[in-house]
């Protein structure tokens, strides 16, 4: 958080939560992009890879459940803001990289506007992981949805931001 952000904005001076007035902040070009996992087991991820789940193409729709759901963020967390947004950009990709089965997913979120698009990027991956689990939940429920984080921000007052990696 930046020096001259006040932590608790999303409340009153009597405690009551209310929406940011964003209105004195410029418009500037923002961007967002955040990850998260869903492990599962290797044969989940095998059928996944096959296209033999039975509900269709689980990254195809994955993909568009991420989208759909960052341009309804203003509408699913209260006191977000209704914005415009100028992109997304879901990409889910097999990640068998730590030795445990699992899909990766990476939202990035651009608008021109007075405040940014972490939450954007944070549903669009959430949705778009909960969408994986929907679709292949009926082979297997001990799927796990994990580490799910703000990767990068752009613009606005507090300028850039990247996550150290880990």
């Amino acid at each position: 958080m930046a020096d001259n952000e006040d932590p608790l904005s999303h409340f009153d001076d009597q405690g009551n939560a209310r929406m940011v007035d964003v209105g004195d902040k410029a418009v500037t070009e923002r961007a967002a992009v955040a990850e998260g996992w869903i492990t599962m087991e290797p044969s989940t991820l095998d059928r996944i890879r096959a296209g033999q789940v039975a509900k269709g193409d689980v990254l195809g729709v994955a993909r568009i459940a991420g989208i759909q759901a960052a341009k309804q963020t203003g509408q699913l967390i209260p006191l977000c803001h209704p914005l415009p947004l100028s992109a997304v950009e879901v990409d889910l990709q097999e990640d068998e990289g730590s030795g445990v089965p699992a899909v990766r997913a990476e939202a990035t979120v651009k608008t021109a506007n007075r405040t940014g698009v972490e939450m954007e990027a944070l549903t669009a991956v959430n949705l778009a992981l909960l969408t994986v689990y929907d679709m292949c939940k009926a082979m297997d429920r001990a799927m796990e949805i994990t580490r799910v984080r703000l990767v990068e921000k752009s613009g606005g007052r507090s300028g850039h931001w990247r996550r150290e990696s880990d």
